[in-house]
């Protein structure tokens, strides 16, 4: 596989609008294919910014003549504060004081990269929605033009680019040649954004629309509008992972949206949940959110909303993780585990704990049930356990615990434990407080039941008695759940004893022939 050709667009005419001094430094510095941007503050030196570093390329100071010099020689600035240079993709933005006045200057590299895409380009190809998400400067914007040429070039596709920055499709009426037949629509005001992506859907009759910098309510709306007449969205958001798009309310609606429901007793009780929940209340608009890592690194999220699903569950599912190598070659270092985790969730049965969510698991019969307390008061719960007499243990190990106890206030925050928890397969119990009543409540249910465990082994050993014939013995249990085993082997008229020494002692019910 081929490596990336990357294309610096006119890098001459980005430096020739710098003043004088400030192009000189740069050319003494060098590094010219891994800059980034310049900065010009009034007042301040010149800072060249790259990829791994920043550098003050002088000791003079920026004043108002040299960011006149500048406003001169490129286009006129937008509402946005962001101005270009015709047929580049090149960008400035500015920084103005109270009066309006620009004191700043942010003078962007704009590169068009070939290549970019081959790392998701089934992905693409699929004909799904997807939204890039990515940190500043990760090259969410270098990997939406190219996709945008590859639809249209490639794929032959009626692509139509809302560009409200003009980033994608660089400045002046005639867009740059890295867009390849895609059309762009440009925007008069960024206000303007949600109206031009309706215009594009009803006026172009486009197959894709590439969106730049999703960011308020009205243009989440707009990108649900437009995937529900069956155009491929392909898009960037304010965010850096899936994460960042479920607790942010503006744009939450674009993986689906979320919503308080209020279950019933039965639908509580048999997930497990409060009465009052949160769900995914659509399908989401994109299908598929990519995160950039890095410009060689990406997370795949392949099934929007089963992932939002898991996440509003607590649980963190890991995204298929794929790498371009410095040769160019593309290999999958982390596969997606959502499948795994959404059977897991699925077969989860669930009951309550008087008003408390917890996880039914099957207990450890007869052997002390490991319990691992988290943001519990360890010296309450030890001392219920020995007033309830209790056969259960403090692990400070999750992974040598049968389950474990926890806070409603923690669980709704999902910390790194319980999410460990839960994705090794852990039953979580959840308590309202932290409070002795409430300690002693969980312990005196949690060995209730242990109790129904233990006689449905009975009841299930009776039988296999009564049809083979041979004796069987039972888990270990103590003195008191011993007792109920015997009352119930002899309502079956079958004779049992008890074997074995403490704390291994247990029930062996005997066939008729033998009694």
């Amino acid at each position: 596989m081929n490596k990336q050709q990357e294309i610096v667009d006119d890098l001459d005419r980005l430096l020739e609008v710098l003043p004088q001094f400030v192009r000189e430094a740069l050319d003494a510095q060098g590094d010219l294919p891994d800059l980034i941007e310049i900065v010009l503050d009034l007042g301040r030196p010149p800072e060249a910014r790259y990829s791994d570093r920043f550098v003050l390329l002088s000791d003079k100071e920026i004043n108002r003549e040299h960011i006149d010099t500048v406003l001169k020689r490129v286009g006129d600035f937008g509402l946005d504060n962001r101005a270009g240079i015709e047929r580049t993709l090149h960008r400035i933005s500015a920084i103005r004081n109270r009066q309006g006045e620009i004191i700043g200057l942010t003078c962007r590299v704009g590169r068009a990269v070939f290549g970019t895409i081959d790392i998701i380009r089934d992905v693409i190809e699929s004909g799904v929605s997807i939204l890039l998400l990515g940190k500043p400067g990760v090259g969410k914007t270098t990997m939406l033009r190219e996709v945008a040429r590859v639809l249209a070039d490639e794929f032959l596709k009626r692509v139509v680019i809302v560009d409200t920055s003009n980033e994608i499709a660089g400045d002046g009426d005639i867009p740059h040649p890295a867009i390849g037949r895609a059309r762009r629509m440009q925007v008069p005001r960024p206000a303007d954004q949600a109206a031009v992506m309706i215009e594009a859907v009803e006026n172009h009759m486009p197959e894709s629309i590439v969106i730049d910098e999703i960011g308020t309510e009205a243009e989440a709306q707009a990108a649900r509008t437009i995937a529900e007449r069956g155009v491929q969205l392909i898009g960037t958001a304010h965010g850096i992972t899936l994460d960042n798009l479920v607790l942010n309310p503006t744009l939450s609606d674009l993986i689906g949206g979320i919503q308080a429901v209020t279950l019933g007793d039965e639908e509580a009780r048999r997930r497990g949940t409060q009465k009052t929940v949160l769900e995914r209340k659509a399908p989401p608009t994109f299908e598929v959110v990519i995160e950039i890592q890095s410009k060689q690194r990406l997370a795949i999220h392949h099934d929007v909303a089963k992932t939002v699903d898991l996440l509003l569950r607590g649980v963190q599912p890991r995204p298929e993780i794929r790498e371009r190598s410095v040769a160019g070659d593309i290999r999958v270092v982390q596969e997606s585990d959502l499948d795994e985790l959404m059977d897991r969730a699925t077969n989860n049965m669930f009951q309550q704990v008087g008003s408390n969510p917890m996880v039914v698991s099957e207990p450890r019969l007869g052997k002390p049930i490991r319990v691992f307390p988290y943001a519990i008061s360890r010296n309450r719960l030890d001392k219920a356990i020995t007033e309830a007499g209790v056969p259960m243990q403090i692990t400070e190990e999750l992974t040598q615990a049968d389950l474990v106890l926890t806070l409603k206030g923690q669980y709704r925050k999902m910390p790194k434990r319980l999410r460990e928890a839960e994705a090794r397969g852990k039953p979580v119990y959840v308590l309202r407080s932290n409070t002795k009543a409430q300690i002693q409540e969980f312990v005196t249910e949690l060995a209730g039941d242990k109790e129904s465990n233990a006689m449905l082994e009975a009841e299930r050993a009776v039988h296999q008695v009564q049809l083979f014939s041979k004796p069987v013995e039972l888990s270990p249990q103590n003195p008191h759940i011993r007792r109920l085993q015997h009352q119930l082997v002899e309502r079956y008229q079958l004779q049992s004893t008890s074997v074995g020494d403490e704390p291994e002692r247990r029930v062996k019910i005997l066939p008729i022939d033998l009694a």
